[in-house]
């Protein structure tokens, strides 16, 4: 299981028990909603945050892969163009 699923089924586990936890409370409908409205606020917002914890931490994998894979393939064509230049073959 890696660690997005497990991220995403403790929110929902929290939000599941605070909703549940609202409702059986012994306050007034309008009470009830209220919270509700408030936890569900609060929820959206801490998953927005770690959602966008979790883009900006594959963006900069992704554009350390890409960094990475341009270096190798600029290694690779300067070697090429060595073993050609050794071998009297200019065309690279």
């Amino acid at each position: 299981m890696n660690a997005g699923k497990i991220i995403l089924s403790a929110v929902a586990s929290a939000a599941i028990g605070a909703a549940l936890g609202v409702l059986f409370a012994p306050d007034k409908g309008s009470s009830t909603r209220r919270k509700i409205s408030k936890k569900s606020g609060d929820m959206t917002n801490d998953l927005e945050r770690k959602f966008n914890k979790f883009v900006d931490k594959f963006s900069k994998k992704f554009e350390k892969l890409q960094d990475d894979a341009t270096e190798m393939a600029e290694e690779i064509k300067s070697k090429a163009e060595d073993t050609s230049a050794k071998f009297g073959n200019n065309k690279v």
